[in-house]
């Protein structure tokens, strides 16, 4: 890989495989941008929304009636305040895509989510992770960082699955969990997140 080129991580992780604490490490450990905030600031900033709003949206389509009361907004005959308006799911995709491919142009970063993997594929130092883990290993972290019950982080599990294979099959036309759109596939169940951490710096220096 270019050297002078900055250096683009993307990490694609089923919820509480560990992606944001790998994320985090990775950036701190090689000293680059961890952009997570500032694609969400940038987004709002330019769709006029609240941060918590966008925040909410990540790797999420807009549920139909939302996406009804967007299509009626264009049509003439019908009146729909703008600011009640929330952006398309194309939109979104497409701002925070263009925001993504900036960033990466100007310093090397670490992004989390948001199909990046896609987004910067043609990016010449991309490097595209995926993360999975066994439910029980993903059920103890959701308990702990939400205290929740382990019913609750089942659930959680499988609704986040299902909204993210979605969002990202219409936004990609690409299935989310094939292994085949990725560098690297890891279990953290298996390596650990420290484990998973120096695995993917060792594959930073062996590549070419």
């Amino acid at each position: 890989m270019d050297k002078d080129t900055p250096l683009a991580i993307t990490i694609s992780r089923q919820l509480g495989s560990g992606g944001a604490f790998v994320g985090h490490e990775l950036a701190k450990t090689l000293d680059i941008s961890y952009a997570d905030r500032e694609i969400i600031d940038q987004a709002a900033k330019q769709l006029s929304m609240l941060d918590t709003d966008l925040e909410k949206r990540d790797e999420k389509r807009l549920s139909f009636w939302q996406s009804f009361m967007c299509s009626l907004a264009c049509t003439p005959e019908a009146y729909v305040k703008p600011q009640s308006l929330p952006p398309t799911d194309r939109e979104l995709f497409k701002i925070e895509g263009e925001i993504m491919r900036r960033i990466a142009r100007e310093r090397s970063v670490v992004i989390i989510g948001r199909c990046g993997t896609y987004v910067l594929k043609g990016h010449p130092r991309h490097v595209s992770i995926f993360l999975h883990a066994e439910n029980e290993f993903r059920q103890k972290r959701l308990e702990q960082f939400y205290g929740i019950t382990p019913e609750e982080a089942l659930k959680m599990i499988a609704q986040s699955d299902k909204e993210r294979e979605l969002y990202h099959r219409t936004m990609t036309g690409e299935k989310w969990t094939d292994a085949s759109r990725y560098d690297l596939v890891m279990n953290t169940a298996k390596t650990g997140l420290d484990g998973c951490v120096r695995l993917i710096l060792k594959y930073l220096e062996l590549r070419k």
